[in-house]
């Protein structure tokens, strides 16, 4: 019975990372590299014409980073299996990548049969993320259940009046607060929040929801 061969598809805007990891996976007799792109666009055009099993894709790419093109591609080909390859590890990306649908997060400086490893089970169906990766997911989805559970209702109303730019003159206004108790709560939500300015501070609460909730609940909830 001839064994089933894997067909991959490297995407990396470097010709060396590509030539690379090419030269890699010709070593082994049951995955092979059909097709070869230099940026997510390039590559959902050819994911029709050559159907991939497997695709090896950088996070860091011009015009369209990797997160983005994995969303991209499993949105029309679902089957596919996307394996996230970086040259580090930054939580931005490790996050994002996964969310998109990556069933794995690579290292570049794997190792050969690392790297035929995690396409074997990748083409199974099975999660490889190395251990980096991995302890940065888990310190990510424990920042995001923790972060902001220490604000008062009246410190998350003052951060929803930070994300939407208020200056602390206009917060005071909207609140009927002084000016510099406004300030104290602006203080201590920063230090909860662990950043250094009222545009960090927006940030996060953008970025992990901290001020999800409709504008009238957040106003409306009772202060102690």
């Amino acid at each position: 019975m001839t064994e089933e061969i894997i067909k991959v598809m490297i995407v990396d805007d470097h010709i060396l990372v590509r030539d690379g990891l090419n030269l890699l996976i010709s070593t082994f007799d049951d995955i092979q590299v059909i097709a070869v792109a230099d940026g997510g666009e390039k590559a959902l055009r050819l994911c029709q014409k050559e159907q991939p099993d497997v695709i090896l894709m950088d996070m860091v790419m011009p015009e369209q980073d990797g997160p983005v093109s994995i969303g991209r591609i499993l949105e029309s080909y679902p089957d596919i299996k996307v394996i996230a390859l970086t040259s580090f590890v930054e939580e931005d990306l490790v996050v994002r990548a996964i969310q998109s649908g990556a069933i794995g997060y690579l290292l570049k400086n794997v190792s050969a049969d690392k790297l035929a490893e995690t396409i074997r089970s990748a083409h199974q169906g099975q999660s490889t993320i190395e251990a980096t990766a991995a302890q940065v997911l888990l310190k990510a989805s424990q920042k995001t259940t923790q972060l902001g559970a220490n604000l008062t209702d009246r410190e998350r109303q003052v951060l929803a009046l930070l994300v939407e730019g208020m200056t602390n003159k206009e917060i005071a206004k909207q609140l009927s607060l002084s000016d510099g108790t406004v300030r104290v709560y602006v203080s201590h939500v920063l230090a909860k929040l662990g950043v250094g300015n009222r545009t960090e501070a927006a940030t996060l609460a953008l970025k992990y929801n901290l001020v999800s909730e409709k504008k009238e609940e957040i106003f409306t909830s009772t202060v102690r």
